[in-house]
């Protein structure tokens, strides 16, 4: 666990934050205080000291029998894929796992952490993406490289030990973006049968940053501000038609035939309303849903699993959940 911090201040306007929730919040500023603002921090900088401060979250955790790292060929190319077994089993589902960070930033190391909960909690296996980040790499690109990837993943399930009719894909943030991107790319395509279940956790799901909660939660009090998010699509999309590609802006798309859902959705967050939408959504296109609002929380609260119990509680929730969903448990 990480030191608890001491300066600077809590900003004010945060009292609504779960007090465990705001010593992972106020570590999060103390230690990207060391750094210059992101605004002014080129993207493979801005990388670095993200890495940088994300390291100490990462580790303790459950521990694996075994972790392997390998590359899938793609036809945007190679991507790297890291496979946590938590157990000897001979063949267990599988969990593809999409990393955070507004497609910009952080990678299979800053949660690793996470990864390893999943696959310990739920005993699934977990497969990490690293994708390819913006904007070096702007829409589509990404979404073509985990949609590849599941496809790879399901035609070698056998080389991996996984149940290839047992694939779930999740993600937070961005990574849930991509998560449910590829999933309506697999149901465009005619594989959607290759996904049995989605993992999403505080996702974004569009770019309307006029909604009560941009409204309430977008100064830095809450972890993710407004102008971080209008950021993040600026530099993940090439055009404004990007914007409205209902493959990126999720909030557009058709979800009929979309597999069963579970939305983790923090309650102090920008992108609160659009991930209550999108669960209301879900449910008036006939997918079978279960979401929840996990009080106190913010942007990226999964990561303070080590010091808050309201992360502990929301992957245990989703671990339930990924179980009876992978057919695993009642």
């Amino acid at each position: 666990m990480p030191a608890e911090p001491t300066s600077p201040a809590e900003p004010p306007g945060a009292a609504d934050v779960d007090p465990e929730i705001r010593v992972f919040r106020q570590y999060l500023a103390n230690a990207f205080g060391r750094y210059p603002h992101f605004s002014v921090t080129e993207p493979v900088e801005a990388r670095r000291i993200a890495e940088a401060v994300r390291a100490p979250l990462a580790q303790g955790g459950p521990v694996m029998v075994r972790t392997v790292d390998r590359t899938v060929p793609t036809p945007d190319g190679d991507v790297r894929i890291r496979v946590h077994y938590s157990t000897m089993d001979a063949s267990l589902p599988a969990l593809v796992y999409l990393h955070g960070g507004g497609w910009v930033l952080f990678s299979l190391d800053t949660h690793d952490r996470v990864m390893r909960e999943y696959a310990a909690r739920a005993g699934v296996i977990v497969v990490g993406v690293d994708y390819a980040l913006a904007p070096e790499a702007r829409f589509p690109t990404a979404l073509s490289q985990v949609t590849a990837v599941v496809r790879w993943l399901h035609a070698h399930a056998a080389l991996l030990g996984v149940e290839a009719e047992s694939i779930a894909i999740g993600g937070d943030s961005a990574g849930a973006n991509l998560a449910m991107g590829s999933a309506l790319a697999l149901r465009d395509a005619g594989d959607g049968a290759l996904v049995r279940a989605l993992l999403l956790n505080y996702g974004v799901y569009d770019n309307n940053f006029d909604t009560p909660s941009y409204r309430r939660f977008a100064s830095d009090a809450y972890m993710l501000s407004a102008d971080e998010m209008a950021g993040f699509w600026e530099q993940y999309v090439r055009s404004d038609a990007d914007r409205s590609n209902p493959l990126a802006c999720l909030a557009r798309a058709s979800l009929a035939g979309l597999p069963a859902s579970f939305l983790a959705i923090a309650d102090c967050d920008v992108l609160r309303d659009e991930n209550l939408a999108m669960a209301s959504r879900l449910r008036a296109a006939g997918v079978p849903v279960e979401s929840t609002v996990y009080p106190g929380t913010t942007h990226s609260f999964l990561e303070a699993v080590s010091m808050a119990a309201v992360s502990d509680r929301a992957f245990e929730d989703a671990a339930r959940w990924l179980r009876r969903a992978l057919g695993r448990g009642p």
